[in-house]
């Protein structure tokens, strides 16, 4: 996966300078064919994949959009304002909103307040016929989807700003805001809410837990430490969401590590690995599945963090944020393709191509199958068996 780097202040000409840095040095550079996407392989098949169904939910795609599944419904967003409910079982679009603006991040939702947001910051919420309930404006762009629950919308904001806003009126609740580098990600990255405490990672490197109601930070711990001479070498974010498996609560970082602390022995850690992942893991009850910058698959195991398999057969194919379903551990990558690779020992499974350009948005297992948000705006579902 591509990684878009950004800077507060004198944003577009930094900008244009790190992407030019980053093309140099680029993982598909077609200068040195190891850093070329590997083709697709002939195997064994271990699972079945197929479409079982697939609806337009808007145009465009990017970091920013991820459905989330509420019950038996999913909301999701597209860059060109359109938000939708779909019903998990069949694909029919329950309700259609627009922002009225296109959006940078979406969605965020616990079935009666659905949120976007855009790139001035704004932050649109609609209630669950699809009409809009109000609009709030955070203090700077706002670039991984929202977070609601315990009766709050809680954004993070480019200047490094997490801000809560009360669910029902948008009136602003609480903000924190952590001192940030100079260079950070823009990358898949999200926010949850568990048990009334917002988890949330930082491009510090750090992961902090708060209380949602009232914006009192919780714990902080620290998941990678920024190392290296130049802006771009001292890149640490936390990236993906974070996992939450019994009392283990786990990370990774750009540039890092993947780390998993203990949350009922105050949050120490219970093991580290040095790591680097563009795009965050998944977890089941005994291991952490994660894609390293080669997207080479690494799987951890949770008691100890031992290696248990590394898959380097889909190499620099760009792949997503993993979602782990019974039978399998999937990612999507740039060509469109879902694959699905063992739990056990990382051999590929199956695989199924369900088109839409490069697949950017996390993966999200329900038990139906696997949701893909296509480049295109398009939500699919694949039933796996």
């Amino acid at each position: 996966m591509q990684i878009t780097v950004t800077r507060r202040g004198l944003r577009n000409t930094v900008l244009a300078l790190s992407m030019l840095a980053l093309a140099g040095c680029s993982m598909f550079s077609n200068k040195n064919p190891r850093y070329d996407p590997v083709p697709l392989t002939e195997y064994a098949a271990g699972v079945s994949a197929n479409v079982a169904w697939s609806v337009s939910i808007g145009s465009g795609g990017s970091f920013g959009f991820v459905p989330v599944l509420v019950g038996d419904s999913v909301y999701a967003a597209a860059p060109n304002g359109a938000v939708s409910k779909v019903d998990l079982a069949s694909g029919r679009v329950q309700w259609r909103g627009d922002a009225k603006t296109d959006l940078t991040a979406g969605v965020g939702s616990d079935g009666g307040t659905t949120a976007v947001a855009a790139a001035d910051g704004t932050v649109v919420a609609f209630d669950d016929s699809g009409t809009e309930k109000w609009r709030a404006k955070a203090t700077s762009a706002v670039n991984i989807p929202p977070a609601v629950g315990a009766g709050v919308v809680v954004v993070r904001s480019s200047d490094y700003r997490i801000q809560a806003f009360d669910a029902a009126t948008g009136e602003p609740r609480w903000n924190i805001q952590r001192p940030g580098p100079a260079l950070a990600l823009k990358t898949n990255m999200q926010m949850i809410i568990v048990d009334g405490m917002l988890i949330s990672g930082l491009p510090n490197g750090r992961m902090m837990a708060i209380n949602a109601s009232n914006g009192s930070v919780q714990w902080e711990g620290t998941i990678s430490v920024s190392q290296g001479a130049t802006d771009l070498e001292r890149i640490s974010d936390v990236v993906g969401t974070p996992q939450i498996q019994g009392p283990l609560l786990c990370g990774v970082a750009y540039q890092g590590r993947a780390v998993c602390f203990d949350v009922s022995q105050g949050g120490r850690p219970v093991w580290e690995q040095n790591f680097s992942s563009n795009t965050g893991m998944a977890t089941d009850i005994q291991q952490a599945y994660i894609a390293d910058q080669r997207d080479v698959v690494h799987a951890f195991a949770l008691a100890d963090g031992h290696e248990v398999w590394k898959q380097d057969g889909l190499r620099n194919r760009r792949l997503s944020a993993p979602a782990v379903v019974p039978q399998a551990v999937a990612f999507g990558d740039f060509e469109g393709y879902v694959h699905f690779l063992s739990r056990t020992d990382g051999k590929l499974l199956g695989r199924v191509k369900v088109g839409g350009d490069a697949i950017t948005s996390p993966l999200l297992a329900t038990d139906r199958g696997v949701l893909v948000q296509t480049g295109n705006g398009n939500l699919v579902l694949v039933g796996v068996n």
